[in-house]
């Protein structure tokens, strides 16, 4: 294998990279990258970085020391994959013959319908839209966040923290509901009411208000909500158009073995963009986690290195982190497998908490609010369950 392309700049691409080279792959490596930033930390955006307690350096990936031989082509966007002539095609015309392909472009951020042009409205899912949101958040006021996920309960977060008046609006029952299950999610979205954040459940976004600059958020139940800014917080799309056409299977991202394997020899992927095979539950599954994007390129680059001629192995449970309100809230594994969860540490009205779901009596997942070493134990418990 004589070239390798990269499509994909940020974590996962990075982490395919360091591993190409950490497997003894000599040859060529170009990364390509839409943006036109070095390849930077995201979980510190919607906390620290907002806050403005870090700059911009501390966001950087890379070492100084670190030396991976690489041709580093940002700012440019994939638009095409031809597997004829196993080449990446660049929006700039350019393009890129490989013998080998990690698809890491990730995922974009969801956008409210109609809100295009109309000042005061962001997304939180780059560096730019970072900076953009924090020069707004300096200057005070109302922030209204439309939905009650993780990204859109850290900013509600760290802009309470800022001084701001903060409302949550969110269209589910119960907040987290998906990730954490309904109970759980409830004991974690109390947060918000903890700190006189406001949030509404229940209840869909009708539109926005406002001529040039948004001034209301209007709900489909009629209330107005009045907002000097808005962030739209509403989940994220992986960014695989640019493969249609090419042979790669996609559903709900690239669609992979265990491995990352995809459809087409030669090409595996890794990060938000890619929707893997969980031989434990015998479905796929698309992991939007820092530590599924840092950890999963050793596998996906061991099988484009072979030439597919590797047996798949068991994904590790995937593990994320939040920080809402000083509370640092840890989850391993999938609560959707569970059919039963119980409070092992604390108790439902506490901030300090440690929780275990199960199926079958087996464990599948737990969480964690200010419990890290009893969460690291349960951790390492619930990975060899599921193993």
């Amino acid at each position: 294998m004589r070239t390798v392309a990269v499509v994909g700049a940020s974590l996962a691409g990075l982490s395919a990279a360091r591993s190409l080279r950490k497997q003894g792959y000599d040859g060529r490596l170009v990364v390509i990258g839409d943006e036109l930033h070095r390849p930077y930390d995201r979980p510190p955006l919607s906390k620290e970085f907002l806050a403005g307690t870090i700059g911009e350096a501390e966001l950087a990936l890379e070492t100084d020391d670190e030396d991976l031989r690489a041709e580093w082509l940002l700012g440019v966007r994939a638009t095409a994959l031809d597997r004829t002539d196993r080449a990446v095609r660049l929006a700039d015309g350019r393009e890129v013959r490989a013998d080998g392909v990690v698809i890491a472009t990730g995922a974009a951020a969801r956008t409210l319908p109609g809100s295009e042009g109309l000042a005061g409205v962001h997304v939180l899912r780059t560096l730019d839209d970072a900076r953009a949101l924090r020069d707004e958040l300096t200057r005070g006021g109302r922030l209204v966040v439309i939905g009650g996920g993780f990204v859109g309960a850290e900013v509600a977060s760290t802009a309470y923290a800022l001084g701001l008046d903060v409302t949550v609006v969110e269209v589910a029952p119960t907040p987290l509901a998906g990730p954490l299950g309904t109970a759980m999610g409830a004991v974690v979205s109390a947060l918000h009411a903890d700190h006189g954040v406001r949030l509404l459940c229940g209840v869909g976004v009708k539109g926005l208000s406002g001529e040039r600059r948004v001034d209301a958020v209007l709900l489909e139940d009629g209330r107005s909500v009045p907002a000097d800014i808005v962030v739209v917080g509403v989940g994220a799309r992986p960014c695989v158009e640019w493969l249609h056409g090419s042979g790669v299977a996609l559903d709900n991202g690239v669609t992979c073995g265990a491995d990352g394997r995809t459809s087409l020899a030669g090409v595996v992927a890794v990060g938000d963009c890619a929707n893997w095979y969980d031989p434990r539950a015998g479905v796929h599954r698309r992991v939007e986690h820092w530590t599924g994007a840092r950890e999963r390129p050793d596998a996906a680059v061991a099988t484009l290195l072979a030439g597919g001629a590797t047996e798949p192995g068991v994904p590790r449970p995937p593990y994320f982190w939040s920080d809402q309100y000083g509370v640092k809230i840890q989850f391993a594994g999938h609560a959707a497998g569970a059919d039963s969860v119980t409070i092992e540490e604390g108790a439902a009205g506490d901030r300090d908490v440690l929780a275990v779901y199960r199926r079958a009596g087996q464990p599948v997942a737990v969480l964690g609010m200010n419990q890290p070493r009893l969460f690291t134990r349960w951790r390492k418990q619930l990975a060899a369950a599921t193993a």
